[in-house]
This record gives structure tokens, C-alpha cells and sequence, in this order.
């Protein structure tokens, strides 16, 4: 499947839920450093579940779990790390460079560390952390790969020398030959999020 119409009608992101040790500051940080607004609070007696807004339907959500300690770790965007697992970092959407230096100005302000604004040619980005030591990055497309047809021959938007085969049949079909079989977590079926008697 591609691409075309069969395919779902997304939205965009829904919410990215992370994982923080102390929910206040990480309340503190993204509506206080950031400016995002707190749009929903969910509790159970297993955890804490709060999602902060970032543009209409879109939202960063985090939980804080209650009774268990974690083991919690810090790890720079883009850098390996043997601790990772699946994330590696959050981009925020920004509209323009001025939006990007007005965050950026804003984060020393609050006393945070952030770097300089780095090029990446098609986005333009700085990356600081919150204080459970998630990686963030905030960006602004100087070109806007979102929102216009696909053009895999682009090279400032396709730019891998050496693509992976998945690539090469969404360039020959509009769809990819295979999807792989997917198993669920065994823990992740329970029903946690029994809010309520």
C-alpha cells in the first residue's frame, strides 16, 4: 500500500507520549519555557497522563508513573547511545527563523541550556532538553517538505546516496511491495487506562 487512496486520512500527530520522573516540572518546563498549553489531565492509580497542545490536534503527552522507579538517562538528538531504545528526540514545528530565535531567546531567558541555530539545509533547528532529559529540537522548514505532492526526485528532499529498497519501490509504484508483521508487547494489551470506578 501507498500513499494513495485507500490510505488513511491522517491528521498529523496526535500526541508523542513520553515519560517523565516529576510531572510538575515537566508541567513547569513546557507551558513555563515553551509556552505550550496544558489541554488535558488523565489519572489512574498506576500513573499520571498529560497532554500538552502545540497546534490544533496536535500534542506532546507525558506520563508520570506512580510507585515504580525508572532509571532514567539523558541522551543528545542525533547522537548513538547504547541506553536508547525507539526515541531518539522530539521536533516542535515553528513557522519561520523569527520564531526560532524569539524560542531561542526564550529558553536562555528561563536559564536553559540551548544551542545555536544549525542548518540543515531544508529545516533550520536548535536543541535543548527538558528536565527529565528528554532531547528537543524546535524547527522551521526553509523547504517545506509537507503539505504538496511527493517529488522523490528532489534531491534537497531525497538526498540519501543509497536509499533503502522501500524507497526505490515507492519511486517505481507509489507503494511499497511488503509490509512487515508486527506483534504486540505482551503487557501492552492490559487495559490501563481504566479511568473511573
Amino acid at each position: 500500500m501507498g500513499p494513495g487512496e485507500s490510505s488513511p486520512r491522517w491528521r498529523g500527530v496526535h500526541h508523542l507520549a513520553l515519560i517523565t520522573p516529576d510531572m510538575d516540572a515537566t508541567v513547569r518546563f513546557w507551558c513555563g519555557a515553551l509556552g505550550a498549553r496544558l489541554v488535558a489531565t488523565l489519572a489512574t492509580e498506576a500513573f499520571r497522563h498529560y497532554f500538552f497542545e502545540f497546534a490544533p490536534g496536535s500534542t506532546v503527552a507525558f506520563f508520570e508513573y506512580r510507585g515504580m522507579q525508572l532509571d532514567f538517562f539523558a541522551k543528545p538528538a542525533g547522537v548513538p547511545a547504547p541506553q536508547a531504545s525507539q526515541f531518539d528526540h522530539l521536533s516542535l514545528a515553528l513557522p519561520d527563523e523569527d520564531a526560532l530565535h524569539a524560542l531561542r531567546s526564550r529558553l536562555k531567558e528561563a536559564g536553559c541550556e540551548v544551542t545555536d541555530v544549525v542548518d540543515h539545509g531544508i529545516m533550520r533547528s536548535i536543541y535543548f532538553t527538558d528536565p527529565a532529559g528528554i532531547a528537543l529540537e524546535a524547527s522551521w522548514w526553509v523547504t517545506d517538505a509537507t503539505g504538496r505532492p511527493t517529488d522523490y526526485g528532489d534531491s534537497r528532499l531525497f538526498a540519501d546516496p543509497d536509499p533503502v529498497p522501500a524507497v526505490a519501490e515507492l519511486r517505481a509504484r507509489g507503494e511499497v511491495d511488503s509490509i512487515p508483521a508486527t506483534r504486540l508487547v505482551d503487557e501492552i494489551t492490559r487495559d490501563l487506562y481504566q479511568v473511573g470506578p
